[in-house]
């Protein structure tokens, strides 16, 4: 790679032996991905729970610290894996308190905002069209991809903390124009009618699509999505295909047109998507039994909207006592939601509004076996394909359906 000035100097240990160490990471993956230099970035974002972490990585983190390792650019974390107000309430041990505690100080003393969020891009650093960023969390680099028209690759943990250091990432992949058009045309016949629908869009497209380096320009849909469709159809598209981009021509800002989504350069697969595909993706995913054991509302992090819809569906209802509700945001969305009294109405229906944790980094495994959860009912594509690989058994399906399956105790279908 080549270096400018200022990089030889982080290099040559002139900015403290943290940065020495992040750049130093950061050429290794740059001449992995036969990257030619380094661009800067407006801001970082880090996945790093405990579970991803384990010890190693949480003295990774302290280490940095130690050696004066400090934040460059405006830092966010990912969510945690526990509620420190909540975490007695699942039966979750003291000692995965205290990991998540010091993963929260390492980053504090490094300079990171620790705000514990998958939708920073909402509440906290919103991305701009044009500017590279170093994120890891997929659902946070694919919605800045491709609805802001920022720049980010899928940064693993520590090489995002890296670029939070040194205030830079390697130029290669999403940083790049050629890496951004277009490779595959999907069209639409389906019809959205509600978020949990583009996340079943997004399952379907990318069980067809999962390939890092492939873009897909959806077409057929005449319809202005909202944040949280965008959203959801982002998540699981990362989710599903790993997929760090896409491109919804007419809406999203670099594919006004599906010529402009390819860059001059004609897509190389088509594929159609039925008009009962999000119907085939609901049936996909069958319940064991007709009893659910609970119904979360996660995967991303819930925005103070989506917190209302639920809470307005709970009004003057109450939970089944055989089953949990658990709903996941951030501190800044559950504290408006409080002083709004969403979060009332909803503990008083029997649900529980977990503060700055995601449901599948919950150690949710050990949470299934202490309190028998399997059939785990959601409205998040993301999260029903993630949790089955914890021992569950998702059923991805609309939010008023999970609502009436938490209240009824049984799945309506």
């Amino acid at each position: 790679m080549q270096l400018n000035e200022a990089e030889q100097a982080l290099l040559d240990g002139k900015g403290g032996e943290a940065a020495r160490r992040a750049i130093e990471m950061q050429i290794k993956v740059g001449d992995f991905f036969q990257a030619e230099r380094f661009v800067v970035v407006s801001s970082a974002h880090v996945m790093a729970d405990s579970e991803a972490l384990g010890e190693a990585g949480i003295r990774f983190l302290e280490e940095l610290a130690d050696l004066g390792g400090r934040c460059s650019v405006p830092t966010t974390i990912n969510p945690r894996g526990a509620d420190f107000v909540h975490f007695q309430l699942l039966g979750q041990p003291e000692d995965v308190v205290a990991r998540e505690r010091r993963i929260v100080a390492a980053f504090e003393n490094l300079g990171a905002l620790a705000v514990n969020t998958c939708i920073n891009y909402e509440s906290i650093t919103p991305p701009r069209f044009g500017e590279h960023l170093a994120w890891g969390d997929t659902g946070t680099v694919i919605f800045a991809n491709s609805v802001a028209g920022a720049r980010s690759n899928f940064e693993g943990g520590p090489v995002a903390i890296a670029a939070a250091i040194t205030g830079r990432t390697p130029a290669y992949g999403y940083h790049l124009d050629q890496q951004r058009q277009a490779t595959v045309t999907v069209e639409i016949q389906a019809t959205p009618r509600e978020p949990s629908d583009w996340g079943a869009i997004g399952c379907w497209v990318g069980r067809q699509v999962s390939d890092y380096w492939q873009v897909p320009a959806l077409t057929g849909l005449r319809i202005q999505p909202s944040i949280t469709e965008l959203k959801q159809l982002g998540a699981s598209l990362a989710s599903y295909g790993s997929l760090a981009m896409f491109h919804l021509v007419g809406v999203t800002p670099e594919a006004p047109t599906l010529a402009s989504a390819g860059n001059g350069h004609e897509p190389t697969q088509r594929i159609v998507m039925p008009p009962d595909g999000i119907q085939q993706v609901y049936r996909s995913f069958e319940p064991e039994h007709e009893q659910p054991d609970l119904v979360v509302f996660s995967a991303p992090q819930l925005s103070l909207v989506e917190i209302r819809r639920i809470a307005d569906l709970l009004d003057g209802r109450k939970v089944n006592p055989n089953v949990q509700l658990l709903l996941t945001t951030n501190h800044a969305y559950r504290s408006l939601a409080e002083r709004l009294g969403f979060v009332t109405r909803i503990e008083q229906a029997g649900g529980l509004v977990l503060d700055d944790v995601c449901f599948y980094i919950l150690h949710t495994r050990e949470l299934g076996q202490r309190h028998g959860w399997r059939t785990l009912v959601t409205d998040s594509a993301k999260l029903a394909n993630i949790i089955a690989g914890y021992g569950y058994n998702p059923v991805l399906r609309p939010t008023a359906v999970c609502v009436e399956a938490a209240v009824s105790g049984r799945l309506p279908w």
